[in-house]
């Protein structure tokens, strides 16, 4: 059985990252290798709803989480999704599917005072690489983009003269940044010192490795780590938690939610909902410290 119309299908028409589509066949793949020990001979396009059932439970068992069994049958379940668009079968074996429960996990932003701490007398010692991970911190804290987005910018996404940003996000999808002043001073002594380092005409991003390469996920997310765990013992210091608190910070200070749902990039608002908790929180503490009804004779 051959997956590579599928593949492209991701790829070309539902603009699928390489990782994504990587990850979509691998557990197609282990659904294959289950059913061929199970069954013998098989045809992936015609199994049921119990064999898929059957499969759920030995994922379980086998330890995985349920967020991670929720993973693998969201990419059967686009396979069959596929194959129904593409005519060769009536109906999905999932159609009725329900994805297993899994807990609220609630993340920590970090505080207006421990960014602060961090940013507010950060002085970059000398070379490219400081430099480069200060104002990498920097525009995540203060864009609230992607990891993968940061990581895919190149020299002529960056307008200093207006002060914004062209980013492109999931599904190819593109939009407008504005850069705060202070950004675009950092950005502007950032590109002297690339320059002063790297040969005229090297690779266009606009992060790059020492050794003038386009950054990778795993270094973004040891320089996060590195300096976030310099103001803050929480166990959570990732890229997405900067976005996190990006998001938190402007709701806490007033910022409308559509506002917000356009800066982060999202579809649609339910998305962006999830972060509303912690500004709700931020209005309850205000309330109750500042209502007239609550305060104590």
């Amino acid at each position: 059985m051959s997956l590579e119309a599928f593949a492209k299908y991701l790829t070309l028409e539902k603009k699928y990252a390489a990782h994504t589509v990587k990850a979509y066949l691998a557990d197609l793949d282990a659904f294959s290798e289950y059913c061929r020990e199970e069954q013998g001979e098989f045809a992936l396009a015609d199994q049921p709803y119990p064999v898929i059932r059957s499969w759920i439970i030995h994922l379980m068992e086998s330890g995985l989480n349920n967020r991670s069994v929720n993973r693998k049958v969201a990419s059967l379940k686009s396979y069959y999704k596929y194959q129904l668009r593409q005519g060769r079968i009536d109906a999905s074996p999932l159609a009725a599917h329900k994805p297993l429960k899994i807990p609220r996990r609630v993340e920590i932003p970090f505080s207006e005072s421990e960014m602060e701490g961090l940013l507010g007398e950060w002085e970059p010692s000398e070379g490219y690489e400081a430099h480069r991970d200060k104002l990498v911190v920097e525009l995540l804290y203060t864009t609230g983009m992607r990891r993968a987005e940061l990581i895919g910018l190149k020299l002529g996404d960056v307008d200093l003269e207006q002060g914004t940003l062209r980013v492109t996000g999931k599904r190819d999808k593109e939009r407008i940044l504005p850069l705060l002043p202070g950004i675009v001073r950092e950005i502007r002594a950032y590109l002297e010192l690339r320059g002063a380092h790297f040969k005229s005409g090297s690779e266009p991003h606009l992060f790059l490795t020492s050794r003038g390469n386009k950054l990778y996920e795993n270094l973004v997310y040891r320089i996060i780590n590195r300096y976030l765990s310099m103001v803050s013992a929480k166990s959570k210091r990732s890229p997405h938690i900067l976005r996190h608190t990006f998001a938190t910070h402007l709701l806490n200070q007033g910022a409308d939610m559509n506002s917000v749902k356009e800066l982060l990039g999202h579809s649609s608002l339910a998305s962006t909902q999830v972060y509303t908790h912690n500004s709700i929180a931020e209005l309850k503490r205000i309330h109750g410290t500042s209502h007239p009804r609550n305060k104590t004779k």
